[in-house]
């Protein structure tokens, strides 16, 4: 009996290691949510499967500079990375997707850093967590998109600025490894990467007497280093192109910058981070009130400053996306720390924190304290995670299979919810003083990871296509698709990428059926069969496409 006890206190030793060293403790939180699946994986159309199957164009053509017919709109950095890592691991969905979690856990830890440097270590360790269990965070780092390795760029630029101000011996090599990761922003992410350069100007100009970044050559030699390989692609591209290499580049900008196809409003992006990052962003403006009233020293133009011109500039941009404000959510996750942390001191202390205010005016915050804000979010919350549990075992037992999978989701959510009242009344009701706010902190993290860690068991974060996929990989189907072309007269756009990347040989468009070889096969809509002139076989059907064989 001793000896287990002696053995739980060993475990228990080594939990609070790892909890100590912030680099591993956060991969441990972070790693579980980027690799749980359901076991199987499909690409999401229309953006994933474009860069993977684009990736997979270069890779088997070899030529990794001009694939395309005609000279092609965005730089080709993303398009290099995920066909690397084919070379590396073969063509596979987890193939494409592992840039994107490399760059998602590396991300996290620069916001650690950045975080430690402006606010200490404790708040830079919970926005780092916070950012992990942010929905929209996690699902596009599990994408095969450029997005989260320009985000690990900007934040690598931001924490290299912050660097050059802390060690000064070092000014000239954090400087230009700024001016690197936006120089290398540029082939990663074309124009956009211009957006979180504008975004830090009022930090570069208007605290310019105090760290001296705009005067420092070593920036803009890291800047012009960074751009070499997009200054090399596009003299190979321009010899084989000539000058639309560069007139394709400068279009695809101005017609996203003059354009809004999917007429979002300028309250899009507030609307979409306070949903897909929920229930941060409250957090988030809380933090946002509380570092304006109380400014952070020497870093405030980067922590509030950034976001808030990056968000304006996101929102006046006239093409509105929601993956385009991926580089706000370090940022809600930062504030989102010093929000939900001030609203710790008031559980734990049951006082007001210290803020510096003007006499006789009324505070807002000092309010909310007064009402004890934490206990009732604790409560709130609390009931809304009754409620979940109840609705999602209601649904479990009567509900079809496809709702079923995600009242899994409600019931994980909900019972993490519990945690919240269950801290507060151990300690307010039952004097159990060793649950201190970082208890109550935790109760607002593990929910999030366990709705999370659900959402990628059961699919929802890796399997975007399983229907499609599945009947390719049909031992009556594969065989012919690996060996023969297949054609098409129409197919829509999201279902044509996801072929491009699944198929060995892409289907070739003809301008009508009439074109197709006999025995040739070809892919047609479903209704679309019976009307055929040419006599034919359906070799299976899949969603609203058949697979079909030309007969002589």
């Amino acid at each position: 009996m001793l000896y287990k006890l002696h053995f739980l206190q060993h475990i228990w030793r080594q939990i609070r290691l790892i909890a100590s060293l912030p680099y591993l403790s956060l991969l441990v939180w972070i790693l579980p949510l980027l690799l749980f699946t359901s076991g199987h994986n499909s690409l999401m159309a229309h953006d994933e499967a474009l860069y993977a199957s684009r990736a997979r164009l270069m890779f088997d053509s070899g030529n990794w500079i001009t694939p395309w017919e005609k000279a092609h709109h965005k730089t080709p950095g993303p398009y290099w990375i995920i066909a690397s890592f084919y070379k590396l691991f073969g063509i596979s969905d987890i193939s494409a997707r592992i840039p994107s979690m490399i760059a998602s856990i590396f991300s996290l830890w620069l916001v650690y850093e950045i975080g430690k440097s402006m606010l200490g270590k404790k708040l830079g360790w919970l926005a780092a967590a916070i950012l992990s269990v942010e929905f929209f965070w996690l699902q596009y780092s599990r994408l095969s998109t450029p997005d989260l390795p320009m985000v690990l760029l900007v934040l690598l630029a931001i924490l290299s600025l912050i660097k050059t101000e802390s060690y000064p011996k070092y000014r000239y090599f954090w400087s230009f490894i700024a001016g690197l990761s936006l120089g290398l922003g540029f082939v990663v992410r074309s124009f956009m990467i211009f957006l979180p350069i504008i975004a830090l100007f009022p930090y570069l100009i208007w605290e310019h007497r105090r760290h001296h970044h705009l005067t420092n050559p070593f920036l803009y030699l890291g800047f012009f280093v960074g751009l070499i390989p997009t200054c090399v692609w596009l003299w190979l591209s321009w010899l084989h192109y000539g000058n639309q290499s560069v007139e394709e580049l400068l279009k695809f900008v101005v017609q996203l910058g003059s354009e809004n196809n999917y007429r979002n409003d300028r309250l899009f992006y507030l609307w979409n981070i306070l949903l897909k990052a929920f229930p941060w962003p409250f957090f988030g403006l809380l933090g946002l009130f509380l570092t304006v009233r109380r400014p952070i020293n020497r870093y405030q133009l980067i922590l509030v400053g950034f976001p808030l011109v990056l968000f304006c500039e996101l929102s006046l941009f006239s093409t509105r996306l929601p993956h385009y404000s991926l580089c706000l959510y370090p940022f809600v996750a930062l504030l989102a720390s010093v929000g939900l942390n001030w609203l710790g001191s008031i559980y734990e202390t049951g006082i007001t924190p210290q803020l510096l205010l003007e006499k006789g005016k009324i505070n807002i915050l000092s309010l909310f304290a007064k009402k004890n804000l934490p206990r009732n979010l604790s409560y709130g919350f609390g009931g809304f995670g009754v409620l979940l549990v109840i609705v999602s075992i209601g649904v479990l037992s009567w509900g079809s299979f496809d709702i079923r999978k995600y009242a899994s989701i409600g019931l994980a959510m909900g019972l993490g919810w519990l945690i919240l009242p269950v801290v507060w009344i151990s300690r307010y009701h039952y004097d159990k003083k060793f649950l201190t706010a970082r208890y109550w902190i935790a109760g607002w993290l593990i929910p999030c990871w366990l709705a999370l860690a659900m959402t990628g068991s059961i699919g929802l974060l890796s399997d975007y296509n399983p229907v499609l996929k599945s009947f390719l990989q049909q031992s009556a189907i594969a065989p012919i698709l690996q060996s023969h072309p297949t054609y098409y007269v129409h197919i829509d756009p999201k279902t044509q990428v996801l072929l491009n990347f699944y198929l060995s040989i892409q289907p070739q468009r003809v301008g009508s059926i009439s074109q197709i070889p006999v025995l040739s096969y070809a892919w047609i809509y479903a209704g679309q069969s019976d009307k055929l002139s040419r006599p034919h076989r359906i070799l299976g059907t899949t969603k609203e496409y058949q697979l079909i064989q030309i007969l002589p």
